[in-house]
């Protein structure tokens, strides 16, 4: 039975848009392999070590992140891409948005979702603060989920290994209550 003229088409897109999404991995391939250092992408998790302050979002190298409430963390994104195994001198580039009084919202008086109430979260959202930092990965023999830990005054910890949070072989298991001091530390 003979194609019709729209479906040989349609066929003739969809193989070139095949063979370039193809040859546009391959490059990507390529690139890895063009570096002396074997990479791959691994999935991302947040954890979030504060009892007040929420994250609204959070970026490892530009890639990733959702939300982390207030003294949670777990869930998985995809992906950012780190050496296969752990490099001397290894960093990646934290960004995040923090809502430093994530409950605020349950006690207002205007109905949720009002004209009012959009005004007065709009104003709320005014307070969000954004973050950038470079931090070191914790070492670790074969890559792994890599978990961003944010602790009170905006202290960042990441780890990137095959070991999870909560097991005594992670390096940074502390608790997902912490206290915060009442004045933080200022960097110079």
């Amino acid at each position: 039975m003979p194609y019709s003229t729209n479906s040989l088409v349609t066929r003739l897109i969809a193989a070139a848009l095949i063979a370039s999404a193809l040859l546009m991995l391959n490059g990507c391939t390529a690139l890895q392999r063009s570096s002396s250092v074997e990479r791959l992408g691994a999935p991302i998790e947040g954890y979030n070590h504060s009892r007040s302050s929420a994250i609204n979002w959070f970026r490892i190298n530009g890639s990733g992140g959702s939300n982390v409430n207030v003294s949670s963390g777990g869930g998985q994104t995809c992906c950012v891409v780190l050496p296969v195994t752990w490099q001397p001198g290894l960093t990646v580039v934290v960004e995040w948005e923090e809502d430093p009084d994530p409950f605020a919202y349950g006690d207002w008086p205007e109905k949720m979702f009002t004209d009012a109430w959009r005004e007065r979260m709009a104003e709320h959202r005014t307070h969000y603060t954004q973050h950038r930092v470079e931090v070191e990965v914790a070492p670790y023999e074969d890559l792994g989920v890599v978990s961003v830990h944010f602790l009170p005054c905006n202290e960042i910890k990441v780890s990137a290994g095959t070991t999870r949070f909560g097991l005594a072989s992670h390096p940074y298991n502390y608790s997902l209550n912490m206290e915060e001091p009442a004045q933080c530390p200022t960097t110079p």
